[in-house]
């Protein structure tokens, strides 16, 4: 069983609607751009990946209902523009961004017409998304499964993941869940051990929901817990997702990460983190460069509408935090194979040179 956050077919689109998770399981109606950049900046829709999809199939939707006009450069580069805008730090939407809007532009070139006459062709280049983010991480399960099995040739392994990476974050598979799942097709999975993830609980709302739906051997711990676990539980490796990795390794992902990955090193745990390159952003030298998204307040100070601390006490709340490259030790897995930090931009560059 694979769940289906995305639903897609030629003029309409659904999200399953992650807010009401796990508790109601709907599907919400995206028929404009609006209704997509609603959705992300909410986080009905979440997960890096996701976002980029649902930003351009909300953006098709108009494009099929005969938005744009006669300037259709112009209706798609402002759509762009405003969808980039609902959430910062997932490098995923401003790379889709970018490259439609290229592609968009060449299509107007080569009609020397500097408009485009058709959306068809626009239309055809984010429908294929979908089939290339579920081809990518499917690839990311199988090398992250098989490297991480390499260092126990005949055990199954306990596996810790943090924040949500599955199908609910993807197109489908996922990336880090995608391991998972993976290391469970192989009937290899001993265990898997997910976080909370406060304040936002993606962890305990979706990735302890889509494991249960999968079949997965899983257990739920509060973010406190990780380090014990390493210790106590026998945790093979741990593995989490990226909203963003940099030229040097760095990495953004939901706050929480780099205290897990402090705690990996402390316990000689092998850290790795999964993306698929869309997530990698060679113009940022390091982490340092990364926008971080902060969060509203109430996001904190309530767990669901309830209040749980002080009135009038203040609140940071950042979304993500960065963890160093030196610290992601087992490797930054892709869907060309697993890289030391120290090799990636090499590998990435290779790819696009070879393209």
């Amino acid at each position: 069983m694979t769940l289906e956050a995305i639903r897609y077919r030629p003029g309409s689109l659904q999200i399953l609607n992650q807010l009401l998770l796990p508790h109601e399981t709907v599907y919400d109606e995206i028929r404009s751009v609006r209704d997509g950049y609603e959705a992300i900046k909410s986080m009905k829709v979440r997960g890096a990946p996701a976002i980029a999809i649902v930003g351009c199939l909300s953006l098709a939707v108009e494009l099929r209902a005969g938005m744009g006009g006669n300037d259709l450069v112009c209706f798609i580069r402002d759509s762009l523009c405003h969808l980039t805008s609902a959430r910062p730090t997932a490098v995923n939407m401003g790379r889709a961004a970018r490259e439609l809007m290229e592609f968009t532009e060449n299509e107007s070139m080569e009609k020397n017409t500097g408009r485009v006459k058709s959306s068809s062709c626009v239309i055809g280049w984010i429908e294929e998304m979908l089939e290339r983010d579920v081809n990518d991480n499917k690839k990311i399960g199988n090398y992250g499964a098989q490297h991480i099995l390499s260092g126990v040739p005949r055990d199954s392994v306990t596996i810790l993941t943090h924040c949500n990476t599955g199908s609910l974050a993807t197109a489908g598979y996922g990336t880090a869940l995608g391991v998972v799942r993976s290391l469970h097709a192989l009937s290899r999975l001993k265990r898997l051990y997910c976080t909370e993830t406060r304040p936002y609980n993606q962890g305990a709302r979706l990735t302890a929901y889509e494991s249960v739906a999968e079949g997965f051997p899983a257990t739920l711990i509060t973010d406190s817990m990780a380090a014990l676990a390493m210790r106590e539980k026998g945790i093979t490796a741990v593995v989490v997702g990226a909203d963003r990795v940099v030229a040097n390794g760095d990495t953004a992902n939901k706050v929480g990460t780099y205290q897990l990955a402090i705690a990996a090193k402390h316990h000689g745990v092998p850290f790795y983190v999964a993306a698929p390159s869309t997530s990698c952003d060679l113009s940022l030298e390091s982490g340092r460069d990364i926008v971080i998204e902060e969060r509203p307040a109430e996001e904190l100070t309530s767990i669901n509408g309830v209040p749980v601390a002080a009135p009038g006490i203040d609140v940071w709340n950042p979304a993500f935090d960065v963890t160093p490259h030196q610290l992601i030790t087992g490797g930054i897995i892709t869907e060309l194979g697993v890289f030391l930090p120290s090799e990636l931009q090499a590998a990435l560059t290779g790819r696009l040179t070879a393209l």
